[in-house]
Parts: structure tokens; sequence; C-alpha cells
């Protein structure tokens, strides 16, 4: 008898719809064109129960350090997971390349002014920082040869007091030097302007979302003419709101300074610009448990709440799990995953109920594969 799986019973998202009840085959990792239970042990054998069989989540703004976080990760339908800036390289590599497990991919060290809160706080070393435009090729030529699968650049408000921030200037050299070496780059930013900053910079991705004010109608043809992917971590925007924001400290202080006040609403306004703009609206959450970013989010779950507060925002629910599969594969150039077809990777996830109408419906977790291989 075949060692492969076959899920029966399941309607298959295909990027776009839910289809009608099918089998879906997996042999040697991969989905198979025979969708025959044939020749397959009984006790491989699944009833999907009418479920909705969906590719592998992609959570694509991650920050992870340990083996838990995989483990959580995959418990939740996580199969891919894309680090967004990680300071202990040596600890890194041993989360990659484990079966089973969630797949790594991370920027490394990311790129941020000298005397900035991630050298300060987050535990940067001082060797990650740019200095100048004349700087950026050193920093890519460094990240590239350690391994990194693209480049991060922290883009901080030179307006909030006490910030070392890099100048359009740096940022636009850095992303430069990444194209040159054939990578992307992806921009943190804070508020509107430093959206402004990265879109301007030719950056290929900015992640979070401003919380200081709407875009204007300005940004709106600034995207126009330089299209840029968003990963606007909903999730953590309202942690940030939360722990920070929220306080009444920032709260007095933000009615004299501007950059100090903080909104939600400012978030998801984000979120609609970018989508009425055209542009791809990716999911990623910010998971990590270190106690001195500005909130600490689970790992897995937390891309839950964050699909269904994209919805709140405004994206349908189909366009909140293309950006979870299918997008983020296409935009970060994994092409063996991010969708249920013949030959890709057989990392799946089954869910009871249709998420296509319901996005809550993704919690309800059935079963999960990584590689053809069932998490239990």
């Amino acid at each position: 008898m075949s060692s492969g799986t076959a899920i029966t019973n399941v309607r298959v998202f295909d990027g776009q719809r839910v289809g009608e009840p099918t089998t879906v085959v997996i042999e040697d990792g991969v989905i198979s064109a025979d969708a025959s239970t044939q020749g397959i042990d009984p006790n491989n054998v699944v009833d999907g129960a009418g479920g909705t069989l969906l590719p592998g989540l992609i959570d694509t703004h991650v920050h992870v350090d340990k083996v838990a976080h995989l483990e959580a990760s995959a418990t939740w339908g996580v199969t891919t997971l894309l680090d967004m800036g990680n300071n202990d390289l040596a600890n890194l590599a041993t989360l990659k390349g484990r079966a089973g497990l969630p797949t790594v991919r991370s920027a490394g060290y990311l790129a941020s002014a000298p005397g900035s809160v991630f050298v300060k706080s987050m535990g940067f070393t001082a060797s990650t920082t740019v200095s100048g435009p004349k700087d950026a090729a050193r920093f890519v030529d460094e990240r590239v040869s350690e391994g990194s699968d693209y480049i991060k650049i922290a883009v901080e408000d030179p307006k909030i007091p006490g910030t070392r921030a890099l100048d359009g200037a740096t940022v636009a050299a850095i992303a430069a030097a990444a194209r040159a070496a054939g990578t992307m780059t992806i921009a943190h930013v804070v508020s509107a302007d430093t959206l402004a900053t990265a879109v301007r910079a030719d950056v290929d991705i900015v992640t979070h979302a401003s919380l200081t004010s709407d875009l204007d109608a300005e940004f709106e043809a600034l995207l126009a003419e330089k299209p840029t992917v968003i990963i606007p971590t909903l999730t953590m925007m309202q942690g940030v709101i939360t722990n920070i924001g929220g306080k009444l400290l920032m709260r007095v202080v933000g009615r004299i300074r501007p950059a100090f006040r903080m909104e939600y609403s400012h978030a998801e306004a984000t979120v609609v610009t970018f989508q009425r703009a055209g542009m791809t609206v990716l999911v990623g959450t910010d998971a990590n448990d270190n106690l001195k970013a500005p909130a600490q989010l689970p790992h897995g779950a937390s891309i839950h709440e964050e699909m269904e507060r994209m919805v709140r925002a405004g994206l349908t629910p189909v366009e909140v799990l293309r950006g979870a599969t299918v997008l983020a594969a296409e935009t970060f150039g994994l092409a063996d995953r991010g969708s249920v077809a013949t030959g890709r990777r057989a990392d799946l996830l089954l869910v009871g109920g249709d998420p296509t109408r319901d996005i809550s419906a993704t919690r309800d977790v059935r079963g999960v594969w990584i590689g053809g291989s069932r998490v239990r």
C-alpha cells in the first residue's frame, strides 16, 4: 500500500473561492495529481467532514527565538514564518529546516541609525547600524553573506524626541543596494511620514501602519507612482495603542505634540488606503515574546486575530485569506507553496466551516500538515 495520505470530503480554497467536496492526496510531501484513495492505507485516509482545506498560513511578520514558537505556530495552521529581525543568528540557524515544523525565513540583523533604540534596547550590535548612504552597500553585503533572505530597514520618525532615524537618502541607498544584490527590502514604519519616506525610497514592502494620522490623497498618488506591498500588523498596532499610546501621559503630551498622538483608527485607515490604491496587503502579526517590544503577541494564535481585524478594517475574507497564502508566497518568492495544487508542497490547513464567508472559521482547526506530515 502507498504511504501517502488522502484527505476526503473537503472543499478546497483555490485562492478565490471554495469548491465542491473532493479528495486531496499527498505523496512524498507534495500534492498529487491523483485524487484516488486506491492503494492508500485506510489509516492514512482522513475524513474532512465537509470542512475547508486551505494552504498552510504564512505569517509574514514574526520574531522567533525558540522551538516553542514554531510548535505553537504549527498548532494553529501557520506553516511558514517570516522573521523580520533577529539579533541571534546562531540560535536562528537552529530553528531552520526542522522536519514537521514551519519553514523559517529571516531578515537577520536589521538596518537602523547609529544610537537607535534597536541598538540601545533591542540587542542589535552597533555594526548593524548604517551611518549614511555610502555605508548602505556594506550593510547589504554583510547581510547577504550571512544568509539573510531579505533586508529589513527600521524607518523611524525623527520628530519623536530621542529617536535616532535614518534619513531618506540612506533608506533609498539601502533599497538600491538590496536590488543590486537581488534581494527585497522591508521597511519598519511608525507614522504617515515614515510611510512616505519608505515608499519614496523604493522599498518593496512596508510593515506596520500609521498610528499618527490617516494617509492623504498625496500619499495615495505616491503609491500609484511607486507600488508598495504592506504588512499592516493591526494586532500589534492595537498593542502599541494599549501599552503606549493609550497611557495618560501619552494622551496628554499628544494634545501638544502631534507626533505622540496615536489612534488605532489610523491603522485601519492605512489598510483601506493601500487596498483602494490596488496594493497587495499581506497578513503578518509581529508575534513575539520579547518583554522589550511594545507588545507581546502569541505565535500562531495571533494570526487568526489579525485576519479578523483585517476584515473589520474593510477587506473581504477572501482578500485576507489570499494575503495569508497565495499572495504571501508570490511576494516572497516561495514558489513551492501558497496554493492547494498539484506538485505544491503539502503545507495544508483543514478547518471546519467556510472562512471565505466567516473568517473566524480559521480558528476551528481540524488538521495541519507540514511537508505532508500531520501535526499532532
